[in-house]
């Protein structure tokens, strides 16, 4: 098994800043894609950023700009630094980690952006 854990959540203004930190733990021999998905309230779980095991980065477009995803130097850790947020940008977000085809997925952590 593979556990995932997010952490850095929290309620900010507007204009704000905060960094999401995710860690794998568990049963990895190789991760291949590490990444950040959120889910504002009534509406489908959407891409944000991740990770490839080569390096390649995918935004969505919506965050292009504004958020910046990292890999630490262990591999099993990724970071999304999230500038000028809007609260638009309201939701749960989800860290996942993609393991020999198969998706492992935290319980998330909520982001709240204020007006």
């Amino acid at each position: 098994q593979v556990q995932v854990v997010e952490s850095g959540g929290g309620l900010v203004q507007a204009g704000g800043s905060l960094r999401l930190s995710c860690a794998a733990s568990g049963s990895i021999f190789v991760i291949s894609v590490m990444g950040w998905y959120r889910q504002a309230p009534g509406k489908q779980r959407e891409l944000v950023a991740t990770f490839s095991g080569g390096g390649s980065t995918n935004y969505a477009d919506s965050v292009k700009g504004q958020f910046t995803i990292s890999r630490g130097n262990a591999k099993n850790t990724v970071y999304l630094q999230m500038n000028s947020l809007k609260p638009e940008d309201t939701g749960v977000n989800y860290c996942n980690a993609e393991v020999f085809l198969r998706n492992y997925w935290g319980q998330g952590t909520q982001v709240t952006v204020s007006s």
